[in-house]
């Protein structure tokens, strides 16, 4: 019988290669790809920061796939990368939006183009090393499932994924626990199984937001005004990149006391300052919605909502408001909601869908 042939998204790091030993114990035929998708910071960054953004990602998973025994290939996939990601990302701060550029590289890079590339090459499934799991429930739907431990769930950041791209998904490491899948990489004599794990934002190795803006865009964001909800001038901001709603630190503001980002204004470029309970909302709009465990968000009665990575996550209740809006009430006020970031939705461990935050 001919073994099912997966290609493995490997990024040099210990999740995507104990991903790769894991459905090889499975009984699958593994080809390991190893995705170029910038390139745009130095040797030492890069393994400073993990290897992720592509120079020492490529040589550690090529020796991962050497100790498997398995295939591994090096796909050029700069253009979906920058078409998707980096040019999103540096529209949604220019708009005074928080980008999730993990979401968007998930979804139109590690799984459609992957996706694309792999059923080229006869494959049946992808996989990657993502601590989430996929079922397929009684209504015939497929949907993510937080993984076993809490703390390295990544089902937010997933939620976009279509019901083919699930369809056609392996997730082997969202049944263990991060201490177990090192274990499992030493045990096995893999050389990246004490790996840091890599930062956030792989092509921002600096972590400098507006500094990577600037440059890119080649042209430097004005000055604005710090006011209040009524428009009084409360001093003057850096540039509307460099904030997000909710903020407190970095302000400047001889405020005599603890005061927040509660709004960007791009078209007066304000940056409106408020005190901590006006962070605080029991609703919002959202989106481009993506159905995933449901078919209708508004029919699944109280779930819970979730609007950011860190967020636990609260009771709500959705609601249609057509023209492919919906909003999002909250049992109790949540904080800083955060226009361009998720809201995604959950019955218990379940992902329902989600969307993205407009207002």
């Amino acid at each position: 019988m001919k073994k099912e042939r997966v290609v493995v998204g490997m990024s040099g790091g210990v999740d995507s290669s104990a991903a790769a030993l894991l459905l090889l114990r499975q009984g699958y035929e593994v080809i390991g790809v190893t995705m170029d998708t910038w390139g745009g910071c130095s040797l030492e960054e890069d393994q400073e920061n993990g290897g992720c953004c592509g120079l020492s990602a490529a040589e550690d998973a090529r020796r991962v796939a050497d100790v498997l025994g398995i295939p591994h290939y090096v796909m050029n996939f700069k253009k979906e990368f920058e078409e998707h990601v980096v040019r999103y990302f540096v529209s949604e701060y220019l708009h005074a939006r928080t980008p999730n550029p993990c979401i968007a590289c998930n979804r139109y890079v590690k799984w459609e183009a992957l996706l694309t590339r792999a059923l080229e090459l006869g494959a049946d499934y992808i996989a990657t090393g993502h601590y989430a799991r996929i079922a397929r429930l009684p209504n015939g739907r497929y949907a993510l499932q937080k993984s076993v431990t809490a703390a390295k769930d990544q089902t937010y950041a997933l939620y976009n994924l279509t019901q083919e791209q699930l369809r056609r998904t392996l997730m082997p490491v969202g049944s263990y626990e991060k201490v177990q899948i090192r274990q499992i990489a030493l045990e096995a004599g893999l050389p990246v199984a004490g790996k840091p794990d890599s930062q956030e934002i792989c092509f921002i190795p600096d972590q400098d937001y507006a500094g990577f803006i600037e440059r890119y865009t080649g042209e430097q964001v004005p000055e604005g005004n710090f006011v209040d909800r009524s428009g009084k001038v409360l001093g003057t901001h850096r540039g509307i990149i460099h904030y997000t709603i909710g903020q407190r630190k970095g302000l400047n503001l001889p405020a005599g006391r603890r005061v927040f980002v509660t709004e960007i204004r791009p078209e007066t470029n304000e940056v409106v300052i408020g005190e901590g309970d006006d962070v605080f909302t029991d609703r919002l709009v959202f989106g481009q919605v993506n159905c995933m465990g449901t078919e209708d968000l508004a029919g699944a009665g109280t779930v819970t909502g979730k609007i950011r990575y860190g967020h636990k996550g609260a009771p709500c209740r959705v609601y249609d408001l057509g023209e492919g809006e919906m909003e999002c009430r909250f049992m109790e006020p949540v904080r800083a909601v955060t226009p361009g970031q998720a809201v995604v939705f959950y019955d218990g461990d379940t992902v329902l869908g989600g969307g993205r935050i407009l207002r």
